[in-house]
């Protein structure tokens, strides 16, 4: 297939100037044809998963065209292992979403238009390999997310937004001033990142340093990580039901995405040096401290927004350790999370759309009146649990065994945080679902179709990874083995390994 990369980034801004050529009174064709647009883009999705040449860590399906050429900017997009999966993950999360928002009943037309407009902002940001374009599709995101937070959202939408607008653009601002520095230092000025890290070692480390603890700070304001994770419970809490699954599930995962694709590939030597602390000691600091926020959660959705936050730690963890096991586990846990943590956020939207409230002690006996909905939470729950037989146990498990060759007095603090994870989750459980039934509910349906369209495939993904993880692992492996591999052959990893 000819230019699958730009089809996959742009053919929902197609359906996007659809939308909005369309008069409004037209309501219900808006999401039919947003709907429309994420098909051709999962099928595009499966086509590079299948065509994936799983035994090299070059870029395939790589598109490079000049674009501004006196400032050596290029359109240059391609995958390799460490994106393809997050390109999967992310047809699958809009695909899934753009269901999930069919309760959206207020101006719909300028909804479908943020939401596809987002859906590309994010393929683009995973399959850019030009810094500059990179940039222009991470920038694309903010937007739409601020818009659709700040008119969709709950009663402190406004706060959310702001709150969640700033901080990005923080972020943004320091990876600019890290990309220009890149630009300007390289050996030949180019934003083309192949070349930036064929060229790493023309940089000095005292550089290194400077710019990779911007770019970090950058990502790590969407991942979150402590101390930058404030924005995210508050825009997760009046975040519509969609909007929260496609922020957990793929804007999250674009923070550590960068951190690999930028900090470790064009600054190796400075990843070596400062990995242990800013995603090691800050990665376990976020397994801890977002189990035990959740644990003092009385908000539903609020306590799965924390619960993220400690599962995104064991990403960070994992990426610190600087081991196969390690960094493939982190990877793997990244395409986990996004699949476990959507069914969580649109289990939680189901009641929320029934009860209009998510106070967890406000609940009782549901498993009674909504047995099917009940089983899904309770697989969901175990699922982020990472009980064995579920996809998130595998990368937990390969993030812990990777890290225990580097950082074991991390591992051992992220090992004992699931006995939190399985207390809030089951506590949660047993306060909304089960003891006698509160009379105010006995007459809430069960799951509807469209509900359980969204759900069903999620759970079957999680299933099937977790007896066979190898269908992404098996994507990931050679590219981040080499990537693994270029952090560690660098002067500052020699001189410490000898030490």
């Amino acid at each position: 297939m000819s230019h699958a990369l730009t089809l996959i980034t742009f053919v929902p801004i197609v359906g996007m100037v659809l939308i909005l050529a369309l008069p409004g009174a037209m309501k219900n064709a808006f999401k039919w044809i947003a709907a429309a647009a994420t098909v051709p883009q999962l099928l595009i999705a499966i086509y590079l998963y299948e065509h994936f040449d799983t035994t090299t860590s070059a870029v395939q399906f790589a598109e490079k065209a000049s674009w501004m050429p006196s400032y050596h900017i290029t359109y240059f997009v391609g995958v390799d292992g460490i994106s393809i999966s997050m390109v999967l993950l992310t047809a699958l999360i809009m695909f899934i979403s753009t269901f999930a928002s069919f309760g959206i009943n207020r101006a719909e037309k300028g909804y479908y238009a943020m939401l596809l407009m987002l859906d590309t902002g994010m393929m683009g940001v995973f399959v850019s390999l030009d810094f500059f374009l990179f940039y222009i599709f991470w920038e694309v995101m903010l937007l739409p997310m601020y818009f659709l937070i700040g008119i969709w959202g709950g009663p402190r939408r406004e706060y959310a937004a702001i709150k969640f607008f700033l901080y990005t653009l923080l972020g943004s601002v320091l990876i600019l001033l890290a990309m220009l520095g890149l630009y300007y230092y390289s050996a030949t000025p180019t934003f083309d990142l192949t070349q930036l890290a064929a060229n790493s070692s023309h940089y000095s480390i005292g550089f290194q340093r400077i710019v990779w603890i911007a770019l970090f700070i950058g990502f790590a304001i969407k991942i979150p990580a402590f101390p930058f994770h404030t924005w995210l419970p508050d825009a997760h809490v009046e975040a519509p039901t969609a909007i929260s699954v496609i922020l957990a599930g793929v804007l999250l995962k674009m923070g550590t995405y960068g951190i690999l694709r930028v900090n470790f590939a064009v600054l190796p030597a400075a990843s070596y040096q400062l990995a242990w602390l800013f995603l090691g000691v800050i990665g376990t600091i976020n397994i801890v401290y977002g189990a035990m926020c959740a644990m003092a959660q009385t908000d539903y959705k609020k306590l799965i927004a924390y619960s993220s936050i400690s599962h995104m730690g064991y990403v960070m963890l994992g990426m610190a350790a600087f081991t196969a096991a390690g960094i493939n586990g982190a990877v793997l846990q990244m395409f986990n999370h996004g699949t476990i943590t959507a069914m969580l956020f649109i289990l939680v939207g189901v009641i929320y759309d029934r009860a209009h409230h998510r106070e967890i002690n406000g609940f009782g006996g549901l498993a009674q009146q909504m047995p099917i909905y009940t089983a899904i939470t309770g697989f969901a729950f175990f699922a982020g649990m990472g009980l064995p037989g579920m996809s998130a146990f595998i990368s937990e498990v390969l993030v812990l065994l990777g890290a225990w060759q580097t950082h074991p007095f991390m591992v051992v603090f992220g090992a004992a945080t699931a006995v939190l994870t399985a207390g809030y989750l089951l506590w949660t459980f047993q306060r909304i679902y089960l003891g006698p039934l509160n009379e105010k509910y006995k007459d809430f349906p069960d799951l509807s179709f469209r509900e359980a369209f969204t759900l069903v495939p999620l759970g079957i993904i999680v299933l099937i990874l977790g007896v066979y993880p190898q269908a992404i692992l098996g994507l990931l492996n050679t590219s981040l083995v080499h990537l693994n591999q270029v952090v560690l052959s660098t002067s500052g990893a020699a001189v410490a390994m000898v030490r």
